[in-house]
């Protein structure tokens, strides 16, 4: 459930950088969507953490 963020983020960026900008924009809303993915997955475990 953690990695829910990255799976839910990646291809939604990647979606929507392709309708805004083609091909490089799907490049890019691809990267952009992993890195917040990547965060949010870390902000996500550490609510977890530190819900005890």
């Amino acid at each position: 459930m953690g990695c829910l963020p990255i799976l839910l983020l990646f291809p939604l960026g990647a979606g929507v950088g392709y309708l805004i900008a083609g091909p490089i924009g799907a490049l890019w809303g691809a990267g952009i969507g992993l890195v917040a993915g990547i965060a949010l997955t870390g902000v996500f475990i550490k609510a977890m953490r530190d819900r005890r």
